[in-house]
């Protein structure tokens, strides 16, 4: 079979999963072309300040139930055999009030936390909380196994994996899709294109994804490890804008404390406000944060913002020709863009594979 010249434009989760998978076929020569890298930490850049972690939020039905159940294997797979990979089992505990889906307050989370999920037969050791358990306010609860991920470990994993398969990285910024097809490091133009530009679609020309919009997020990284459980809820008093959920990273990689989900927002300065009901939540919901003690008992990190790259109506993992190149595109993923990240580049892999059948035949 004849040598096929691709080119993947991203290297955040989406592109350096998708870079990896495409690699175990030896017949594909790989080049990743990305603005920005595993280590740098940009606004635009999202991958590196995610959680990031397992809850899934699909509506049953859809491609993305599909690609988050795809992606649990994956995971659990290299929590397992790869701790160097920067995955650990966690205890996930979601809480559940039935106010916050009448009052419209419910979280973009609140997919994850109802009461019988449609992902209960995937994950392991999923149960119901006794009501006598639950805190104060809340009316229903699940807890199951689910991964956290260390972004800082895990993205730079991810493309050693991918150099050493013989993928090769080089920095690049587009103005048009099809300029990528000049930078494969044969020196010949690419086969085709993989678009993982994530919330850059937006502008990328060939490309300009109306439908990408910001949704941004604020967390707090502290020391502290409290109970070594995964917490989430439904939604908070605020608004459903705030979010409640804290998760303890693997090999020392402090616990993130979450957050917020706000759509159109490009600020990229830490609210301090935000970060003051970020923090008490946290403590209200796990106390052994603190012993018990209030939110000046947290020994803090820093502050983080990052963009999700949300696309209006769903990821978009689908071919396209632009310009005479085959594009395929795999960008849009929200708030969810781990938990999909192998069930997504697994569709581009059988996108990729069903066209150059057909090529093979003609």
């Amino acid at each position: 079979m004849a040598e096929t010249r691709i080119v993947v434009i991203g290297a955040g989760v989406a592109g350096l999963t998708t870079a990896l998978l495409l690699s175990r076929n030896k017949n594909y020569k790989i080049t990743v072309a990305a603005k920005h890298m595993p280590g740098d930490y940009d606004i635009e850049y999202a991958s590196p300040w995610a959680g990031a972690n397992y809850l899934p939020v699909a509506v049953p039905g859809t491609d993305l139930e599909k690609w988050e159940a795809d992606t649990w294997p994956e995971l659990e797979k290299l929590a397992t055999l790869h701790p160097e990979a920067g995955i650990h089992f966690q205890a996930a505990t979601l809480y559940n009030r039935t106010k916050d889906f009448e009052d419209g307050k419910a979280t973009a989370l609140a997919a994850s936390t109802v009461s019988d999920p449609w992902y209960k037969a995937i994950v392991p050791n999923f149960g119901k909380i006794p009501k006598d358990q639950l805190p104060a306010g809340y009316d229903n609860g699940n807890t199951f196994t689910s991964v956290c991920i260390n972004t800082a470990i895990y993205l730079p994993w991810l493309l050693s994996r991918c150099l050493e398969s013989g993928v090769i990285f080089k920095r690049a910024v587009f103005d048009h899709i099809s300029e990528a097809s000049r930078v494969h490091h044969s020196g010949e133009k690419a086969d085709v294109i993989i678009n993982c530009t994530g919330l850059s679609a937006g502008k990328l020309g060939g490309v300009e994804d109306r439908n990408m919009v910001p949704a941004r997020g604020q967390i707090v990284l502290v020391r502290n490890e409290g109970d070594g459980v995964m917490h989430a809820t439904s939604g908070t008093d605020f608004s459903k804008e705030d979010f409640c959920y804290t998760m303890t990273r693997a090999a020392g990689g402090g616990t993130i404390l979450g957050g917020c989900y706000q759509i159109g927002s490009w600020d990229s300065q830490p609210d301090p406000n935000l970060a003051i009901r970020i923090m008490r939540r946290a403590v209200d919901i796990c106390p052994a944060l603190t012993d018990g003690k209030g939110i000046e008992h947290l020994s803090i990190i820093r502050h983080g913002v990052g963009l999700r790259p949300l696309r209006i109506g769903g990821t978009r993992v689908e071919k396209e020709r632009i310009d005479t190149m085959l594009v395929i595109h795999n960008y849009g993923h929200g708030g969810y863009g781990y938990q999909s990240s192998y069930g997504c580049s697994q569709a581009v892999v059988k996108l990729l594979e069903e066209v150059l059948s057909v090529r093979a035949k003609l």
